[in-house]
């Protein structure tokens, strides 16, 4: 009896352990949360730099809005300075990896300034990056409003 009360132990610390511990995270999947984090510092700063070389050439940027922008206008927009942000911040991140794809949805908080005016801002976010060159690219973004 006492075997088998000590085995139940054992396992169910086991268990515990297992149900704490994470699993370990790909390089891509790395490599595509640094990703979002740097577009996310870009777009704070309106770094055009940052947005030439996270952006695939064929971009599709929408807005929650409907709006759709292509790379050029993602980066003429936000180097010029009319709209800034305060602060973005990103929750709920969840990503997915296929073949040279990765998806990744978010719940993008953040408060902008344009003309005078601070409005708050509360979206979902659908990015599809592609590895391109070697590296990560944004190929398709979508806000949505929620």
């Amino acid at each position: 009896m006492r075997k088998l009360v000590m085995s139940t132990v054992v396992m169910a610390l086991a268990l515990l352990a297992g149900a704490h511990s994470a699993p370990a995270q790909s390089s891509d999947e790395a490599a595509i949360a640094q990703a979002v984090e740097t577009f996310r510092k870009a777009m704070l700063g309106g770094d055009r730099s940052q947005f030439e070389a996270l952006c695939a050439d064929q971009l599709s940027y929408g807005h929650s809005s409907g709006r759709l922008e292509t790379k050029a206008q993602v980066i003429a927009a936000a180097a010029s300075g009319k709209t800034t942000w305060n602060f973005i911040t990103l929750t709920d991140q969840s990503s997915q990896i296929v073949g040279p794809n990765a998806i990744v949805r978010h719940i993008l908080t953040g408060e902008t300034l344009s003309e005078g005016k601070t409005t708050p801002i509360k979206i979902g976010i659908l990015m599809v990056w592609q590895k391109q060159d070697g590296g990560w690219k944004l190929l398709a973004r979508q806000a949505y409003k929620i």
